[in-house]
């Protein structure tokens, strides 16, 4: 497809996305501290979210009182898209917003029935595959039983007992969980059995959904330096293994977590790998 004919098809869409990454960015702007200089009693990066927030706020309404036949599909489908930006950039990102420690720690324990299940499936589809694949993806995965453990462990120690310690651990433990899933996603991509591969990848990805929620978790309560830190033991980047992951299935898993709609959780999705990528993840 043309992107230039698709922008120029597809106007309010094309500008809705562009408005969610400007705002995303500022966002991620603000939170590093970096202002771009002064705008009145604020800052230019917080007037330019407040005005993308502004400006998608009005993409999300009905230009017209009564729409024609030939527009109403395309003027609603447009209209749901700028009404769910709109929601997600106004309500708190669930995985991207910790106010504390404690509050990530909670929510990192609250997806534990979910990882241990996702882990489960792991554990149980080398039966699924080829004979010759079953011992590349389990030795792809050894380990995310132990990984899973430790970190939910670490986040109930916490709990019990915050201390920036326990956060340090909290911030080792899900970076190295989330590279031994990304490792395991590029190992299995290399399974030639179309079969066996699509049974290792998605298996795969149930247990890294989970995981990249529980990072973004992190990441939003750690300072730069501990962001920083995280990112550079982060070696298998998010870009490399973006190719062998179903947003359609992740964001299911997000919104059946969180009681929402998918729509709004693949906006939430959608800025939180930009954060993280950003971030150098």
């Amino acid at each position: 497809m043309n992107p230039i004919s698709n922008i120029w098809n597809h106007p309010k869409t094309s500008t809705a996305g562009l408005l969610i990454a400007v705002v995303t960015i500022a966002g991620v702007l603000s939170q590093q501290g970096i202002t771009l200089g002064s705008a009145g009693s604020g800052t230019l990066v917080t007037l330019v979210s407040a005005v993308g927030t502004a400006l998608l706020g009005l993409l999300a309404k009905d230009p017209d009182s009564a729409p024609s036949t030939a527009t109403t599909a395309s003027g609603g489908s447009t209209a749901k898209l700028g009404a769910w930006a709109l929601i997600a950039l106004l309500l708190p990102l669930p995985f991207m917003s910790g106010c504390s420690g404690t509050t990530v720690a909670q929510d990192i324990v609250n997806w534990t029935p979910a990882l241990q299940g996702a882990v489960s499936t792991v554990d149980s589809t080398a039966a699924l595959l080829a004979p010759a694949d079953a011992p590349i993806f389990a030795a792809a995965t050894t380990g995310f039983d132990l990984a899973s453990n430790l970190l939910v462990g670490q986040a109930k120690a916490y709990l019990a007992n915050p201390s920036a310690s326990l956060l340090a651990q909290m911030q080792s433990q899900v970076v190295t969980f989330q590279q031994q899933v990304n490792a395991a996603l590029l190992k299995s991509a290399k399974i030639v059995d179309p079969a066996s591969q699509q049974h290792a990848l998605a298996a795969i990805q149930a247990v890294g959904t989970i995981v990249s929620a529980m990072l973004a978790m992190v990441q939003s309560v750690s300072s730069r330096a501990a962001v920083a830190q995280m990112a550079a033991a982060s070696t298998v980047k998010l870009a490399t293994v973006r190719p062998y992951m179903d947003e359609g299935r992740a964001a299911a898993i997000v919104a059946g977590h969180y009681g929402e709609p998918v729509a709004l959780a693949r906006i939430q999705i959608a800025q939180a790998e930009q954060n993280a990528a950003l971030a150098g993840f």
